[in-house]
This record gives C-alpha cells, structure tokens and sequence, in this order.
C-alpha cells in the first residue's frame, strides 16, 4: 500500500525540486558553494596522498618487491636528483581523466590485493610479464604519453646524441616507435618475455 504523497522517489525528487521554505536562495548557494569546496579540496588532498611512492611501496604489500626496484632506477637515482615516481609514470597528468584512470587503477589493485594474486615475491614474479605486458600496450597505444611528459625533445636533442641511438631515435620522431619498444626496463626490472 502506498503512501498518500507517492512512493519514497517521488517524494524526494518534489523536495529536491521544490522551493525551499526554510533557506533563502543566498543560504543554499552558500552551502552548495561550501559543499563543492570541500569535495574538490578532498580530492585533490587524496590524490596527493594516494600519489606518493611511499604510499605505492607501502599501501599494497605486493608493491614492495617493485618499490625497492624503482627506488634503484635512473628515475630515482641518478646524477641530476630529477626523480619520476610512480604516479608520473603510471597515472595521466590531466582532470579529469587522471581521477578516473585512478579510481579504475585502485579498484584493479585493491581486489587483486585481496584476491593474493602476487601476494608473494614467488607469485609477483609469475605475474610479472602479463602485467609488463599490460602497460607496455598502454603505453604504446598512447605514444608512450606518460614519458613525453618530462623527455620533451626534437630533431636539434637527436643531433646531439651518439650515433648508434639516433637511427632508433629518428623512427619515434616519424611515429614508427614509441619509448617503450626500447626502453622496458628503465624504472623495473625487464621480465624474461621467453
């Protein structure tokens, strides 16, 4: 038996759409103006926190065998201190599209966390070429993306290199490759693709 005024929707949607007796237009613009500022401030909080490597490394127990591999790499180590973490590589620098390749990556990591799927360094190494291969065919689908960000170069940087790399580096100027045909082992350790 239903209800005089309607069902619980109905109900809800004339309250949402009716004008409001108790709050005046200011107030409600007030509270939706603070609502909203604290929703995007929370984001952005979480992204930063959930972006760092020391929450990468630590956060899942089945990222700590790639965290020290990471921490040993030209990305980290190296004579310059530019260091790249795991968030510049593995997460798209632009809104919207960063919070939902986030959310996305989370849950998949978070399941897999439960499932125990690399639960162990034994079973980590199993994995360790399906899930290679998973971000190299990202990367190649978007033109190795992540790494353009930072490695910005042209014909006048090819000039400047040795000999032997500028006929490979030449094929990404023509769009025939991308960095990560090369270069898969430059912050992890290269799987055995046998």
């Amino acid at each position: 038996m239903s209800s005089p005024q309607g069902g619980f929707v109905k109900r809800t949607w004339r309250r949402l759409t009716s004008p409001s007796t108790r709050w005046s237009v200011l107030a409600l613009l007030v509270l939706g103006a603070l609502i909203g500022f604290v929703a995007t401030a929370g984001t952005q909080v979480m992204v930063y926190v959930t972006g760092t490597d020391h929450f990468c490394g630590t956060a899942c127990h089945s990222m700590q065998w790639v965290a020290k591999e990471h921490k040993a790499s030209g990305h980290q180590a190296n004579r310059t201190g530019v260091r790249a973490g795991c968030h510049d590589c593995h997460i798209p620098h632009d809104y919207p599209r960063l919070l939902f390749v986030k959310a996305k990556a989370g849950i998949k990591d978070a399941i897999g966390e439960m499932r125990g799927v690399i639960s162990t360094e034994e079973k980590f190494k199993k994995e360790r070429l399906r899930m290679a291969k998973h971000v190299w065919e990202e990367y190649r689908a978007n033109n190795s993306e992540q790494c353009r960000y930072c490695h910005q170069w042209g014909p006048e940087t090819l000039a400047k290199q040795q000999e032997f790399v500028r006929p490979m580096h030449q094929q990404v100027l023509e769009g025939k490759a991308t960095c990560i045909d090369c270069h898969k082992g430059i912050a992890h350790t290269a799987p055995d693709e046998k």
